[in-house]
């Protein structure tokens, strides 16, 4: 005799997809917070750091779309057997950077200060096969054991997080080539012209994105031999310039990035709380500080910009002083753990 058919209720609720979209729906307005958890992680990351980046935003996935992915199948075979372990884009963050060193360098700041549990570099995967097409570096990460307990992260304990890194011109091809491919109709008998298109297109964005490195490295390397700019601060202002702090800074760490161009106004501030409200008197502080010492104690896995460079230099120099600024009182407890770096050696690693 045939099976009896089963109850469609009953076989909807042993079916892993069905069942995984109930528990992510049920789950869902804690991930929305979690998802706002990530991006304020990797902005303050970033902040800390002092790396360049345009913008940082993030998205928590849909029910709907995280259920019409948990179902989707080839050939009549499920791509998820556990779609709740194995969708890995539930939260994602996304920064957008102006050139492709701040990509690995949002990539390595990641992976010292956080869990990296993947990378993967699908421009350079592209690359490999010879062609041009989709660019960016994509992490799944997690939070560390010491943010862990945080109540700053209490809805990201125990959650991964995608978070994609690309410059502004791979944006630009990624969100074009996804609303026409994905939002449009190509006419079939268009779609190899399409595809030829958006490989040429790939391939100027990449030359473009190689250009723009190449600029940016030229002037570095200009303003570090031609020294001090001309000051454009007004009379009435006492801080220095953030666009004069900014040259001068890059002709005093010369292998560092730059850093956004907020933070130069932010730490211009801060000197103006120091007192310092000239060059001069920024360049006697910085001669006396102990260059190699803080690297060696601050032990960067990452490049810092700039501004992360004066402001360790500032906080080696002025201790609990530094710490105390009106300017600083937000980030007051990042600063006393890097003061004690400071303060003491690092332990040798076996």
């Amino acid at each position: 005799m045939p099976p009896a058919p089963r109850d469609p209720d009953q076989s909807d609720a042993q079916d892993p997809a069905h069942a995984a979209v109930a528990t992510y729906a049920a789950a869902h307005d804690d991930l929305v917070l979690a998802g706002a958890e990530a991006v304020e992680l990797v902005i303050t990351l970033l902040d800390e750091a002092g790396i360049n980046y345009l913008t940082v935003s993030g998205r928590t996935k849909s029910v709907a779309s995280f259920a019409e992915k948990a179902v989707r199948s080839v050939d009549g075979v499920r791509l998820y057997d556990e779609p709740l372990r194995e969708i890995g884009d539930q939260l994602g963050v996304r920064v957008i950077t102006y050139v492709r060193d701040d990509v690995d360098a949002v990539a390595d700041l990641l992976a010292d200060q956080v869990v990296v549990n993947d990378d993967r570099d699908l421009g350079r995967e592209t690359a490999s096969e010879g062609r041009f097409g989709y660019a960016s570096r994509h992490l799944q990460i997690a939070l560390d054991a010491a943010r862990v307990g945080q109540p700053a992260y209490a809805h990201l304990a125990g959650r991964n997080v995608q978070v994609q890194i690309r410059t502004v011109l791979q944006h630009a091809w990624a969100e074009f080539e996804h609303d026409i491919r994905y939002k449009g109709t190509v006419p079939a008998e268009h779609a190899h012209d399409f595809d030829r298109r958006f490989t040429l297109a790939a391939g100027l964005l990449e030359l473009a994105d190689q250009e723009f490195a190449t600029i940016r490295d030229r002037l570095r390397g200009q303003v570090s031999s031609a020294g001090q700019a001309e000051p454009v601060t007004p009379d009435d202002d006492p801080r220095l310039d953030a666009r004069e702090l900014a040259a001068f800074l890059a002709g005093q760490y010369a292998d560092a990035g730059w850093s956004r161009a907020d933070h130069y106004d932010w730490v211009s501030g801060l000197l103006l709380e120091l007192g310092i409200t000239s060059l001069d008197e920024l360049g006697e502080v910085l001669r006396a500080t102990d260059e190699q010492l803080i690297r060696e104690r601050m032990d960067y896995r990452y490049p810092p910009g700039a501004v992360r460079r004066l402001d360790d230099a500032l906080l080696a120099t002025y201790g609990e002083t530094y710490v105390g600024l009106h300017g600083n009182a937000h980030r007051e407890a990042a600063l006393r753990a890097r003061l004690d770096k400071l303060s003491h050696p690092s332990e040798a690693t076996p």
